[in-house]
C-alpha cells in the first residue's frame, strides 16, 4: 500500500466549483466535463473508509481486548484521519458529530500522481 500516501494535498478551496476553474474539468479535447456524462457510473458501488488511525498487536493482546478497552492509536487527538475510496487515499477530514451519528468532513482532497 505504498502508495496510497503519495501524490500532492491541495485545499478544497482550490477544488471546488469546476465553473469557477475548468481546467479542472477539461477533456483531453479541450471541451469541459458535464455531470451527464458520468450519469452511467452513479451506480457504481465504491468502499469508503475513513481511517481514524492504525495500531499493531500482538494475538495475545488481541485476545485480551474486552468491551471498555482502550487502543492506542498512532495518532493525537485533532489530527486529520485519511479517507479513503478503494484502497486509495483521496483525502483527508475531521471526525464530526451529525445529530447522533459521527460523520467526517473533508478538509483537503489528495491530488493523485496519475500514474497508478
Amino acid at each position: 500500500m505504498a502508495d496510497e500516501t503519495e501524490g500532492e494535498s491541495v485545499g478544497l478551496e482550490d477544488m471546488q466549483g469546476n465553473a469557477n476553474n475548468p481546467e479542472l474539468a477539461k477533456k483531453q479535447d479541450g471541451q469541459v466535463r458535464t455531470a451527464t456524462e458520468l450519469e452511467p457510473v452513479f451506480d457504481v458501488p465504491v468502499r469508503v473508509q475513513a481511517v481514524l488511525g492504525k495500531s499493531t498487536l500482538e494475538v495475545n493482546q488481541l485476545l485480551k481486548i474486552a468491551p471498555g478497552a482502550v487502543i492506542e492509536l498512532d495518532r493525537r487527538v485533532g489530527e486529520a484521519i485519511d479517507i479513503y475510496v478503494n484502497n486509495r487515499l483521496v483525502a483527508r477530514g475531521e471526525v464530526v458529530l451529525v445529530e447522533e451519528h459521527l460523520g467526517v468532513t473533508m478538509t483537503e482532497i489528495v491530488k493523485l500522481d496519475g500514474g497508478n
